[in-house]
Order: structure tokens, then sequence, then C-alpha cells
């Protein structure tokens, strides 16, 4: 009788948990479906009867971006290209000329040349303009121009280039690429082994595994890993990485997600190369990610001491979902935490500014936690490096004079202009960097700051409220005193500025393996790093 009651007050119950999440579900699939059909039916009648010819193509394009632009910048559409490229950015494998390529509105700049790939074996540089790949004008290819290149291996194609403002064509027998995760290894010292980790692809552990037992085989009994520029990639690789120096068993990561089957928690599942080497980690603003992952379990762990300045500040994971037509779309499905239980996620993209522009999270904000031994380390903002080299982040002048190419085309010209016989020596002067100033004005480099903007926008409501006479010579003093601000922002970054043109330079002459030589003699970081794991006491001094 007993049971009997039990099971008539049960049922019921499961019965009403199942009614009511099956009306959520029903609720949100229906609210779905309704937002479909109404845009469907938007998008139809727009394009039969709109005035002009309309591009539905194009049309969508623009909605889906419009429509992920309001989450996060990693949550992205991934059209068959783009499905390609992140395939060969996950193997690091691909058929082609061996090169890095930007493609621009009228042009294919080469910006490296890979050593001893097609590219390079038929003689391109980097800063040569291709213009031209078999009979087809890249001007005039309306899709991804950069396709022309690629082809079956052993096929040949020919490709016709500006260098320095003369034409010429080259014959490149197109090949099998690997691109490494990491590209390079060396002992710095007899001790002190040096390993570049460039990327986490799906040979990211193998090759580091590889690296750690070659250095300690040719003596060395320190390392340093760095991971500057790594702009991540596949978690479990980050993980196997931070195996090669925690015990088995050991958490490295945990992922937090509105679908409980995204909610997991990672461990180390092999067993390690060395849990007791000292090892320093090398960070900058471009280490993102798994480099976050790595850098944030081993500091937690108190495993490594991190050098450098303040992390990216990814904190989100992302998993591709197929669509049709081989599309795909990466979703942002989790946020990530360190084993003390830090997110180190420094940007808020569901709290915006009046600019739509995700909110920064500020020092008054961070959380602090606690790392095996006790130090206290910090939530938000990235990961803190133990020992702050370098400036955490470029003002957006610094990134206007990058992202526009001028610092690379400068270190082009100087490649064509001078004969550097000894580049391990190359160290650029003051005279360099007036030059480089005075390229900047040859080549009509031009940024507007917010504050310029705003006064710009002021003064023209000025203008239409018949108030300009009155205030006209004071915005020309201002304007004029933000001029010569600007031109202090860029003497205030000459270091920063100087070193990202030595480094294209020295790519140029021995291209990026003989880059990394040139950092171990010269880089402030390394040569910290090398300091740190001189002294044991020192080095122990970070992690207690």
């Amino acid at each position: 009788m007993k049971n009997l009651l039990k099971k008539k007050i049960i049922i019921p119950i499961i019965a009403c948990v199942i009614f009511f999440s099956t009306t959520a579900f029903k609720n949100d699939f229906f609210e779905i479906a309704k937002q479909i059909e109404i845009f469907t039916t938007l998008f139809k009648e727009l394009n039969m009867n709109y005035v002009d010819e309309t591009n539905p193509g194009d049309l969508m394009d623009t909605a889906i971006k419009s429509m992920l632009a309001d989450l996060d910048p990693y949550t992205n559409f991934m059209n068959e290209q783009d499905v390609e490229a992140a395939r060969i950015n996950n193997t690091g494998d691909y058929t082609g000329i061996g090169a890095k390529i930007k493609t621009l509105k009228n042009n294919l700049v080469v910006i490296e040349p890979y050593k001893d790939y097609p590219a390079d074996k038929a003689g391109l540089k980097a800063g040569d303009e291709i213009i031209k790949v078999g009979n087809t004008l890249v001007e005039n290819y309306k899709e991804s121009a950069g396709d022309l290149l690629k082809g079956a291996p052993d096929t040949s194609i020919e490709v016709t280039y500006k260098r320095q403002g003369k034409t010429q064509t080259a014959t490149i027998k197109r090949a099998e690429v690997e691109i490494k995760a990491v590209p390079h290894f060396s002992l710095i010292n007899d001790k002190t082994g040096y390993i570049v980790l460039s990327r986490f692809s799906r040979k990211a552990s193998a090759e580091t595994n590889y690296a750690l037992r070659d250095l300690k085989a040719q003596g060395a009994e320190k390392i340093i890993l760095d991971l500057r520029g790594n702009p991540g990639g596949l978690v479990n690789e980050a993980i196997n990485i931070v195996n090669l120096f925690v015990p088995k068993g050991q958490l490295v990561v945990t992922t937090k997600s509105k679908v409980k089957k995204y909610n997991r928690t990672y461990y180390t599942k092999k067993d390690p190369i060395d849990t007791e080497i000292p090892l320093v980690i090398l960070l900058d603003g471009n280490s993102a990610s798994a480099s976050e992952i790595v850098s944030g379990a081993l500091q937690d762990l108190d495993r490594a001491v991190i050098v450098g300045s303040r992390s990216f500040g990814k904190g989100l994971v992302q998993r591709p979902k197929q669509l049709t037509y081989g599309t795909q779309v990466k979703i942002t499905i989790s946020r990530y935490y360190t084993p003390s239980g830090r997110c180190i996620q420094s940007l808020d993209y569901w709290n915006r500014n009046e600019k739509n522009e995700a909110i920064r999270v500020t020092q008054d904000n961070y959380n602090a936690f606690k790392t095996k031994n006790g130090r206290q380390v910090f939530d938000g903002g990235g990961v803190l490096p133990d020992v702050s080299m370098g400036s955490d982040k470029n003002s957006p002048i610094t990134k206007a004079i990058v992202n526009n190419d001028l610092v690379f085309n400068y270190a082009t010209d100087y490649y064509y202009k001078h004969d550097v016989k000894d580049v391990n020596n190359l160290k650029l002067s003051d005279k360099d960097f007036t030059d480089f100033k005075n390229y900047l004005k040859t080549n009509n480099f031009s940024f507007k700051t917010d504050t310029e903007k705003a006064l710009y926008k002021a003064f023209e409501t000025s203008k239409k409220e018949a108030l300009n006479d009155n205030i006209e010579t004071d915005f020309n003093v201002l304007m004029s005193n933000l001029t010569q601000s600007k031109t202090s922002v860029i003497d205030e970054n000459k270091d920063y500025l100087l070193k990202l043109i030595t480094e294209d330079i020295v790519k140029q002459y021995v291209y990026r393996e003989g880059l990394y030589e040139y950092y171990k003699i010269h880089d402030s970081e390394i040569k910290k790093g090398t300091e740190i794991l001189s002294n044991t006491s020192t080095y122990q001094g970070y992690l207690r």
C-alpha cells in the first residue's frame, strides 16, 4: 500500500517536471521558429520588391555578421574558405607556395616567405606585391584572391609581382607545407634551454615534448617557454603541455556553461617529462586562450615563474558547429577557469558603453585567489606576470601605425637600402627613428583620436549655432596641442616601435629562424628569464 501511495505521488511530480521542462523548451522553440519565419518573409519580400537589384548572398552575410556582432568577437560564421583556414590552423598542414600572404584590394603582399619552401626557392621576398597569378589579375578576381595560389602538390604557377616599383615574374612549384607549432628550440647557454611555442595546433604537445627531451639530452637543466604572440588553439593540447611539467591527475582547467554538457574539468592524464626542472614562461598582450590556460595553470600550481606583460585575457571557449553547404558557426560555449578558480576574461561583452564597445574589467573589480603555495593572484584582465616587463598595452596611435603596415613597409625599404653585414648586431639608432617618423609623414599617416573627433563634432555644432567666431581661436590652439601630444606619444613608444622594425628587418635577412637567434642575444625578457633561472634562491623566491 505504501509503495502504491509512493507511486501515486511520484508519478504526478515527474509528469509536472516533464510538463514544465517541455513547456519551457516549446516556448523557446516557438520563439525561435517565430523569429525565423518573420526573417524569412522579410528576406523574400525585400529581394523580390526592392527598387534596385539586390544580392541575396551579400544581404545574408551582412545580416549574419550584424547579429553575431552583438555577442562576442569569437562567435563567428565561417564560410567554406574560413573552415579550410581553421583546418590549416589546427593541423599546420596545407598545400601551397609556403608563405604568409596578406590580401589587399589590388594585390597579394608577401609578408613572410617560409625558409626552403616554394616561394622562397622561387626568390620571393617579404614586401613583394603579387599582381597577377597565371593569367588572372588579382584586382579583377572577385573571390578570395589567396585561393589563386593554392593547388595540387608539384603543380606550377607563374606569378607576376612588383618589388620596389619593378615588375618581375617567377614560376613557383607548389608543395605540401608544414607550419610547425614549435618553430624553434635551442640552448641559450650550457644549462638553459629555450622553446618557442607559436600555436596550439594538433602537433603542439608532441613538438614541445620532443623539444624538451632534446634540450635535456643536450644538457639543459632549466627551460624558458616563449608563448609571446601565441593566439591559442586546441584546449587538449594546452592540457598536454601543462602535463609535461606536472604529475598525472592534476586539475588544469575547468569550463562552465549554461549548457550542462559543456561543464567540464580537465586533468592531466599522462606521466610527466620533468616535474622539477625550473621553468620560466614568457607572455605578452598577444598571448591568448590556450596560452593563458598553460601560463595560468602553471602559475596557480607554482610550477613556473611568469615574465613579460599581462596576457590578452580571453577567458572564453569556442566550439565549431556544422551548418549546411560546408559552412560552420563557431560559438562561444563556456568560460574557462584556472586551478585556483580564476576567470581571466578582460572584456565584458555583455555590458557595453555608449559606443557599443565591450567594457574592460578594471583593477577595482579584480578578485583575489590563492596559488598552491598561498601566493595571491587575480582574475580579470588576463594573466599578470610575476615579473612585469614592457607595456601591458600599446597606445591606439602605435596600433594604427602597425595596422597600416607602416612598420612592415619601412622595414622592407630599410632592407633594400642598407647592406647589414652582421644581423645579430643590428641596432637601430636615434637617426633611424627620426627617419621612420619622416617616413610616416611622407606616407600621409594620420590618426584621429577620440578626443579630436569629439572636438571636431563640438566645433561643427558651434557653426550651426553661430557660436564658432568666439571659440575658433581656442579650437585651433587645442588641435595644435593635440597634434603635438600625438607626436609625443610616438616618441614615448620609440623603443617599442624600433623593436618591431628591427624584428621585421632581421626576418628579411635570416628568416624567422634567425630572428629567434637574434632574440637570444638581445631580447630583454629572455635575458631576465635567464637571470632568474641562474639563481635557485631567486627563482624559488618568486614561487613562495
